[in-house]
């Protein structure tokens, strides 16, 4: 394990501190699972891209024209507001 240290604005570092304790978990604990979520998230829109770049329309077109017409199923309709 390695020690860090990271400057916290005062008002950050209180906040920190009660949702720490809401949690009944440590400071740096709670810190801790903070970088590792935002870590996930950066990584998980890096594998996205990654993904997406592979894509090509031609295929995605290919691939809805295989879609059978059907009537829209109850429940999936757009709201008013959104239909053009």
């Amino acid at each position: 394990m390695t020690a860090l240290t990271v400057r916290l604005p005062n008002s950050v570092h209180q906040k920190v501190k009660e949702l720490a304790l809401r949690d009944e978990i440590s400071v740096n604990q709670f810190i801790a699972a903070a970088v590792s979520e935002k870590m996930a998230s950066v990584m998980t829109l890096d594998y996205l891209k990654l993904e997406a770049a592979k894509g090509s329309r031609s295929d995605f077109d290919r691939f809805m024209n295989l879609v059978p017409s059907a009537p829209i199923a109850e429940g999936d309709e757009l709201p008013a507001s959104r239909r053009a």
